[in-house]
């Protein structure tokens, strides 16, 4: 297999990266690419290698806030289905989405009820992390309106800055692809002293090893 290992930073997949540098062993063939941060960056690294390269699976690594607490921090998630968090237009004291204001249909491809759902297939099933939905925002949640409205809008689970570039380049090209998040803090009014984001990035790349060479 030909996987394609995705992050937004370097330092997500820092120890991976050194792992597979020193020529730790791996059971398929590994390449890897550093997008930049946000779904702008993300969309246009992914295409570009998307058009010059082949790959079996599109595996995006990262860390990633969550709505959920019952998630326990430093844990890791598979993104089932992503949303677009912030892509619409303000209405007064609503919000609405980009479904709403009718400029695209809810179902159109590669939408499927607003949400883009990550396919099934046979490198991605042996991925067996428990599901979590994502929301994808250019502008990571850190007020309590901002909170509120998003977990009312959408109810999504986990929240990050690619998710939705990663799914809707991979869903438009018909590439396999799996999301993986490792939750590094709880989405709320923002106080990076409850973050817990070494550790995050630590059981991250421990799986990312173990999954590959295992």
């Amino acid at each position: 297999m030909k996987l394609l290992l995705v992050s937004a930073t370097d330092g997500e997949v820092s120890i991976v990266r050194k792992y597979i540098a020193d020529g730790g062993p791996t059971v398929c063939e590994v390449h890897m690419l550093t997008t930049g941060v946000g779904p702008i960056a993300t969309a246009f690294a992914l295409t570009k290698e998307l058009s010059a390269n082949q790959y079996d699976l599109l595996l995006q690594a990262g860390v990633g806030g969550s709505f959920d607490k019952s998630i326990p921090l430093g844990s890791l998630v598979r993104i089932s289905a992503e949303r677009y968090g912030d892509l619409g237009a303000e209405d007064h004291d609503d919000y609405l989405d980009i479904f709403g204001m009718g400029l695209i249909a809810a179902d159109e491809h590669p939408h499927s009820g607003g949400w883009l759902v990550a396919p099934a297939s046979a490198w991605a099933d042996k991925i067996t992390l428990p599901a979590a939905t994502g929301l994808t925002v250019s502008t990571v949640s850190g007020s309590e309106r901002t909170i509120a409205m998003r977990m009312r809008q959408y109810g999504c689970q986990v929240e990050s800055m690619e998710g939705a570039a990663l799914h809707y380049t991979c869903l438009q090209l018909g590439v396999p692809f799996v999301q993986v998040r490792a939750i590094s803090n709880y989405v709320i009014p923002r106080d990076k002293s409850q973050w817990q984001m070494k550790e995050a990035i630590i059981n991250l790349n421990n799986w990312l090893i173990s999954f590959l060479s295992e």
